[in-house]
């Protein structure tokens, strides 16, 4: 995880902010109670409700159309793409 290594420079942070686009996953990871339909969640789940527990982390809701992630991962349409690129001051080199 970075956290260690931002513990390894004598860097140490808490309540690290993760953004995040399902209010179920948020939900999720704030109530203590698993329902019996919630025992599908897989392992990886677990691992960030209990980051977020612990208040290693905290999920904070971002709207998908502002998931910055998406620029790297899925076709974009040009101004989708050109707003992304601008909010991660990305310029374009000719």
């Amino acid at each position: 995880m970075i956290r260690n290594q931002l513990d390894d420079y004598e860097i140490h942070e808490t309540n690290i902010p993760i953004l995040c686009d399902s209010s179920v996953v948020i939900s999720h990871s704030k109530n203590l109670i698993l329902y019996s339909r919630a025992n599908h969640i897989e392992i990886k789940h677990h691992f960030i409700r209990d980051h977020a527990q612990k208040g290693i982390i905290y999920l904070q809701f971002v709207s998908p159309d502002k998931q910055l992630i998406d620029i790297f991962r899925k076709p974009l349409v040009e101004e989708h793409f050109n707003y992304l690129r601008e909010i991660l001051c990305m310029v374009l080199i000719e």
